[in-house]
Parts: C-alpha cells; sequence; structure tokens
C-alpha cells in the first residue's frame, strides 16, 4: 500500500479555579444644581478609592484605576408629554483587581450598600503567569491526542506508522476553514451573592485547545 495522508483534530482542555477578578463599579449621582452634583460624585468615589487603597497596601488587591467624572444634563420628559426641569448628572467608574476573593466579597458589600453605587462588572479570570503555563499545557495536549488519533487510523489501515506533515491550529489546514475554536479560557460558573455581603467563590476556568493535524502513515 502507498502512503496515506491522515488528517485528523486533537482537543484538550483543563479546569483550572479561578486567581483574580477584574472588578468595576460606577458611582453616579443627580440632581438640580450641577455643582453639588459633582462634589457628592467625587466624594462618593474618593470613599470607594480609599477602600481599594487599603486592600492594595494589604496585597489584595493587585491594580485599581479611575475614569475621570462624566457630566452631562438632560430634561426628562412625564408620560403625558411635560417636560421636567433639567436634571444634572455626574458618574466616575471605578475598576480594580482583586487577588482575594474574600476581600472581594466584603468590599463589594460594603460599595453595594450605598445607592449612588452600582456594582457593573466582575470578570473572573487566570493570572498572567498561570494562563500562560495552563495553555501551553493544553496545546501540548492536544497535539498528543491528535497523534493518537493519526496513529489509530494508521493501524486500521494496517499501517506502521505515522510522519507529522502539518500542525496548525483548528480551522487553518482547511481550503475553506470552517469557524476555529481557538485556544482560550471561559468562566464555567457565575459567583453568587446572598444577604447584605456578597459571598463570592472563584469558579473553574476552561481553557480549551483545538489543534488539526496532517499525517503520512507508511
Amino acid at each position: 500500500m502507498s502512503d496515506v495522508v491522515i488528517t485528523v483534530r486533537g482537543e484538550s482542555n483543563a479546569r483550572v479555579r479561578a486567581e483574580e477578578a477584574a472588578v468595576r463599579v460606577t458611582v453616579s449621582t443627580d440632581g438640580p444644581t450641577r455643582g453639588p452634583v459633582v462634589e457628592r460624585a467625587q466624594e462618593r468615589a474618593s470613599s470607594v478609592q480609599d477602600g481599594l487603597v487599603a486592600h492594595l497596601r494589604s496585597g489584595e488587591v493587585s491594580e485599581w484605576s479611575s475614569a475621570r467624572v462624566s457630566v452631562w444634563s438632560d430634561r426628562p420628559w412625564t408620560s403625558d408629554g411635560a417636560q421636567l426641569p433639567l436634571v444634572h448628572h455626574a458618574a466616575v467608574e471605578v475598576s480594580a483587581t482583586f487577588t482575594d476573593a474574600g476581600a472581594l466579597s466584603w468590599w463589594l458589600g460594603d460599595v453595594a450598600e450605598s445607592d449612588d453605587v452600582q456594582v457593573t462588572a466582575v470578570e473572573w479570570r487566570l493570572s498572567p503567569t498561570t494562563r500562560t503555563r495552563v495553555e501551553r499545557e493544553v496545546a501540548a495536549d492536544a497535539v498528543h491526542v491528535a497523534v493518537q488519533r493519526a496513529s489509530a487510523y494508521a493501524d486500521a489501515l494496517g499501517l506502521a506508522s505515522v510522519v507529522p506533515v502539518e500542525v496548525a491550529d483548528a480551522g487553518l489546514l482547511g481550503a475553506r476553514p470552517e469557524p476555529a475554536v481557538p485556544l482560550g479560557a471561559r468562566t464555567m460558573a457565575a459567583a453568587g451573592a446572598g444577604g447584605p455581603t456578597f459571598s463570592l467563590q472563584p469558579p473553574e476556568i476552561v481553557v480549551t485547545s483545538v489543534v488539526e493535524g496532517r499525517f503520512r502513515a507508511e
């Protein structure tokens, strides 16, 4: 039997507990007079920032940032079409990366007690070092799976061995590649909240790698 070209796909994934959380909160105020509205937003944002500084010093926050105050005005309308007096608004977005779930829970519970503060996002993720390591591991394992699959096909055909010809991310070997499943990560479980304070547990992050391989069977 002449050489046969075998094209296979290999996939691997790993579940790793999230190590940090990127959180965003928005401080927003409104009222009939611009000056007091802006001042109240700045004061409340300063209080939120002070708490983050304390967590940064204790090592529970790795970084934080704050956007400038956004100020705008509008004239709302009533349900019967009447225009109300001018209302001024001010908002400040504050973001931080927490490395301690317990500290994040307490901080969110504290800031959420204010009507001026809204928690807009909590995104769980791996640290850069862990993510790089796990991505390398699952990519190598996906290639190993592809080799095993090609070898199984060769055995079924009565061929002795397989020699790699091409290995690529999913979708790159075909003339008309299908949508690829890239090396990446996704969160498997959402964190819950209950009672007067948040109770957050880091979810599992699934890191997945999909490769395609072309082998020559002899």
